[in-house]
């Protein structure tokens, strides 16, 4: 079991990494005074799988636990989801001193996250993801949110856990196509933040593809702790907090495209950073080799680009949407691995140059 401590202002709490961590909720949990009610937010699936192993670990609280329904994957990040679950807590006579856990990926992670961040002005929030994606980035760090037609998360808050729980037995029921999402944000950390991780995806490539818990345990810890240290320099994403977006202004315009059922949000993301050394190499940020060391790194794990993309202009007016625009696309580039700036200026040529190459139409 590893404890990382993530500081925000005003705020410490603990991630923590380990097996079986669902059984023991409670020797895991800070605090909970006042509390009488636990507040679950699971889909059926990862409900019928993990909830009742959650509810035993935290019997020893004493706490009254209730589970609240929604439905699996984007979906579920709607304002209706939102409203639904508000009406849900009041007819529950949820109070101010109880709590709401998000058990599962990261998109129910979002939603309850903001449903409790706007119900009676915030209640306290516990995270246990059930996904890697949601282990190594979505569930640390306190972003929370909702999608619009217009685009993805355009309505959040900011509102940080009291405790994250990232169990990594849960990852070992994870379908193959969403444990290799998830992949695709572990290998965003080791390119863009800590080569040291490259080399942990090199060596131990066959215990990460069979998902060994001790392997897993110690991948996870590297990517909590990179995201700790980040967040605790930028908790409101103004500043060097960007740099986590790497890959994810491409990704993120490919998701919506798709509307959020083609890609997954981890193989959007391998496109967008294969997209982005591209472009980094093609304005002469990074030397030759840089995409080529990003093809040696997705493409074992299962996230090749397929060459199928949208139109270029669509692209474009997809990626205008995003949250990071400012009168221009703004761009996570590296100069080499392990080395982001926030590039506001890339021609827009090159981007779409790029983006033919890639295998966009038109």
């Amino acid at each position: 079991m590893v404890r990382v401590s993530v500081t925000v202002e005003g705020s410490t709490y603990d991630v923590v990494v380990g097996t079986g961590l669902l059984e023991e909720a409670a020797t895991c949990l800070p605090e909970l005074g006042g509390a009488e009610k636990a507040f679950v937010v699971a889909d059926p699936t990862v409900a019928g799988a993990y909830l009742d192993t959650l509810a035993g670990g935290l019997d020893p609280l004493g706490l009254r636990v209730l589970h609240l329904g929604v439905p699996a994957g984007e979906e579920a990040k709607s304002l209706q989801s939102v409203a639904a679950l508000h009406h849900q807590l009041a007819t529950q006579e949820a109070h101010r001193d109880d709590v709401v856990i998000a058990l599962g990926g990261g998109s129910v992670g979002d939603l309850a996250g903001f449903v409790a961040a706007t119900y009676m002005r915030g209640v306290r929030f516990i995270q246990v993801p059930t996904t890697l994606t949601a282990q190594v980035d979505a569930a640390i760090g306190g972003k929370t949110g909702v999608n619009l037609p217009e685009g993805k998360n355009l309505v959040g808050a900011f509102h940080q856990p009291v405790a994250v729980l990232a169990d990594v037995a849960t990852l070992g029921s994870l379908p193959d196509r969403e444990f290799r999402s998830g992949l695709a944000e572990v290998a965003k950390y080791g390119l863009a933040l800590d080569p040291s991780l490259l080399e942990v995806l090199d060596g131990r490539l066959d215990g990460v593809l069979a998902r060994d818990p001790l392997v897993m345990e110690d991948v996870v810890a590297r990517c909590v702790r990179t995201k700790a240290a980040v967040v605790g320099s930028d908790e409101r994403d103004v500043g060097a907090r960007l740099v986590l977006n790497y890959g994810h202004t491409l990704g993120h315009a490919l998701e919506r495209l798709d509307e959020f059922s083609g890609r997954s949000h981890g193989e959007a993301v391998a496109v967008g950073m294969t997209f982005a050394a591209r472009v980094a190499e093609a304005v002469g940020m990074a030397r030759p080799g840089l995409a080529a060391r990003h093809a040696r790194t997705l493409n074992p794990l299962g996230l090749e680009p397929d060459g199928r993309l949208p139109a270029g202009d669509r692209i474009l007016d997809a990626m205008r949407m995003d949250k990071k625009y400012r009168g221009g696309i703004r761009f996570v580039l590296l100069e080499d691995v392990g080395r982001p700036i926030v590039a506001d200026e890339v021609p827009e040529d090159v981007v779409v140059t790029v983006l033919k190459e890639m295998g966009a139409a038109g």
